[in-house]
């Protein structure tokens, strides 16, 4: 199949598009390549996929282009969207709010025209756990009510669910909405806390450790997150005949749109977490106590019980079996504790944020 997916310079975009590249498919991908973080990483992984899977199509066009983005639909013709683009990190909407709206809001809203002007078969997009909010429901359930998210990023994503019902009730675009949670592995982003802890392990300087270490995060192995969304690619959605208006399922509907819950279901707490980097890394971490930021919610866990009724498939690589792989690409990638990723590809130094 011919299949667009944006982001494929990023994190997961990467290792989805080397996986359906893997698999024989035609990809198309796009990215801006902006500086949230230093494009030296994006560019790296995109010469990784390509060292794997040989090269492929790679249009750096930004979300937010209406034209060029309309160009780029009627140009391709893609069969199935995946779209993993998005201004990322709970924490930066507080300091950046416009680039979210840009990004999150306008770009999706191209995202939604060129499917509706160029059908395509299948429109699978991230959405993310953070819209669970206040919800105190665990573990959070497709079912749950999540109107009231905590930062602009989790609003953004839930206006991205309603944006992408309302196109499939319109034009019958059949769309997917992927909730993922916590994702690590090989290739994050610098400014999520795997690199971040792990290069202040390796370097001896202390680790910020918010609401006092006492977060629990449901992570999620990169590779079970793209085995997930494989599986969905040919499960478009239908009207679920059975939506009761009277008593409406938040996560289905009677036109062609779901939600999925993607997360390792096995939800552990910041300290436990750390102390299997410092298993992995064999040193000792030097850890910061501080109080809850804002944004943050205390604990995430995934009911993935959809996800595997209709795919068959549940995440299944543990923390501590991921966090030995993230830890062998870290040691590669980073050749000494005081070098970063730019240094490493005789680059700029990498913008780096505090963790989330």
């Amino acid at each position: 199949m011919k299949i667009l997916v944006t982001g494929a310079a990023g994190f997961i975009g990467a290792h989805c598009s080397l996986r359906l590249l893997r698999d024989g498919h035609q990809v198309i991908g796009l990215d801006n390549f902006n500086d949230y973080y230093d494009p030296a990483l994006k560019e790296a992984r995109v010469r990784w996929v390509e060292a794997e899977a040989g090269a492929f199509t790679l249009q750096r066009l930004d979300l937010n282009d209406a034209v060029g983005m309309a160009e780029l639909f009627a140009s391709e013709q893609p069969e199935v969207v995946i779209h993993l683009a998005a201004q990322a990190g709970v924490r930066y909407s507080l300091e950046n709010p416009r680039a979210y709206i840009d990004s999150n809001l306008s770009g999706f809203l191209n995202i939604l025209e060129g499917c509706r002007h160029h059908p395509v078969q299948h429109l699978l997009y991230a959405s993310s756990s953070s819209v669970y909010g206040a919800n105190q429901h665990i573990p959070y359930r497709v079912e749950d009510a999540v109107d009231h998210p905590l930062s602009l990023y989790a609003a953004t994503k839930k206006a991205n669910e309603a944006m992408a019902h309302s196109y499939s009730h319109l034009f019958g675009i059949p769309a997917s909405g992927l909730r993922f949670f916590t994702v690590y592995g090989p290739w994050g982003r610098p400014d999520m806390s795997p690199i971040q802890f792990a290069r202040a392990i390796a370097e001896g300087r202390p680790l910020q450790l918010f609401n006092y270490g006492q977060h629990q995060r449901d992570f999620t192995y990169i590779d079970d997150i793209v085995e997930s969304l494989v599986r969905l690619i040919p499960l478009a959605p239908q009207a679920n005949p059975a939506w009761d208006r009277e008593h409406p399922d938040p996560a289905s509907s009677p036109a062609p749109w779901r939600l999925f819950n993607i997360g390792g279901q096995r939800p552990v707490e910041l300290s436990d977490y750390v102390a299997l980097l410092e298993k992995h890394l064999q040193r000792k971490a030097e850890v910061e106590l501080l109080p809850l930021q804002p944004g943050d919610v205390l604990a995430t866990c995934a009911d993935v019980s959809t996800l595997e009724q209709v795919t068959g498939f549940t995440p299944q690589v543990s923390l501590d079996e991921g966090l030995g792989r993230f830890i062998a690409w870290f040691h590669q990638y980073y050749p000494r504790p005081d070098q970063d990723v730019a240094r490493a590809n005789g680059q700029a130094p990498v913008h780096q944020r505090r963790a989330v």
